[in-house]
């Protein structure tokens, strides 16, 4: 076989790890829309801001210290110590507890049984409003997260690959970790989804509001749980996108990226948004591998979303989501 054949399976898998890093992001966007119907705008930033607090706990940066300095003229910037990456792990997972608790009593519980278009909007304005928040907290300077994950080629991969077939591939060691973590979160929110009393609860409360309430069912704690889990998620995902390019507000945008992996997937499925996530993946790179060339190249940029657009035009509850039936 040619060295274009390999190359071309080499592109691919390197799609499809780009994939898991798509769905990674959207796996938050499906917790949510399935608990309550929202289209969680503020994930992407979510995933900014889990990433901003956890270098700067493992810093020991002083939280707000840009305020601090210029209210009291003092030259504040850090503590003096530096956490270990499990121990800045942890709490930055109780921060995104924190904050879902807040979010759902000074936001969600004043919008219960609001339109969609409502708690859309809600979710923009905490979108700006956590950008803000972290800028204001931690800075807004480009920022290198490490908590020990490999990093670099896979010497491994590519060893045994040229051994195989005499080309070796480029692998990124943290894509292969990114995806055997998104495959045990797939696991494991699936499992909670399916078999657990909360996870009948929380597809309760998607289904109806009101009906979840008379049966007994705490809406608020329900919001809390979610928000808390796509808190974590949206940590998880900063962590792995924090580490491959840097924590930076740009990280803010991915949100933009895992839209045409919920269309394609579908907004209430889990395994959809993984699926979903390694068809755009392989989908952008390979198109631009074999297409891009032919028509000025820079196919990445555009390509997932007429793939999300022709899926909205045949099929708008994408692969695995659920078809509205509405009757009149």
């Amino acid at each position: 076989m040619s060295d274009t054949f390999f190359y071309a399976a080499e592109v691919m898998l390197n799609g499809l790890m780009a994939g898991v890093m798509y769905s990674l992001v959207a796996l938050g966007f499906v917790l949510i829309f399935k608990a309550s119907g929202i289209f969680n705008y503020a994930q992407g930033v979510l995933a900014l801001f889990a990433a901003l607090t956890l270098v700067g706990l493992q810093e020991g940066q002083v939280p707000f210290s840009h305020v601090i300095n210029a209210v009291f003229g003092t030259n504040l910037h850090h503590f003096g110590w530096t956490l270990p990456s499990v121990v800045a792990i942890a709490l930055t997972a109780l921060v995104m507890v924190g904050m879902a608790i807040v979010i759902e009593r000074y936001v969600l519980k004043h919008l219960v049984n609001q339109e969609p278009i409502i708690l859309f909007m809600a979710t923009i304005g905490l979108a700006y409003f956590l950008e803000g928040l972290g800028d204001v907290m931690w800075g807004s300077d480009i920022k290198k997260l490490d908590v020990g994950l490999p990093q670099g080629i896979s010497e491994t991969i590519e060893t045994v690959t040229y051994n195989l077939f005499g080309y070796g591939f480029f692998i990124d060691k943290l894509d292969i970790v990114a995806a055997l973590v998104a495959t045990a979160l797939v696991i494991t929110l699936t499992l909670f989804s399916q078999y657990t009393k909360y996870g009948r609860a929380l597809r309760a409360v998607a289904d109806d509001h009101q009906a979840a309430l008379s049966v007994g069912i705490s809406l608020r704690f329900i919001w809390v749980l979610v928000w808390s889990i796509a808190g974590f998620v949206a940590l998880v995902a900063g962590i792995m996108w924090g580490s491959k390019s840097g924590v930076q507000f740009s990280l803010s945008l991915i949100a933009l990226k895992a839209l045409p992996v919920l269309m394609l997937g579908g907004f209430t499925s889990i395994p959809g948004a993984i699926v979903g996530g390694l068809i755009i993946g392989m989908g952008e790179k390979l198109f631009e591998f074999a297409i891009g060339p032919m028509i000025g190249g820079a196919t990445e940029n555009w390509f997932a979303y007429v793939l999300a657009l022709i899926f909205l035009v045949f099929r708008p509850q994408g692969l695995f989501g659920e078809k509205i039936i509405e009757r009149v």
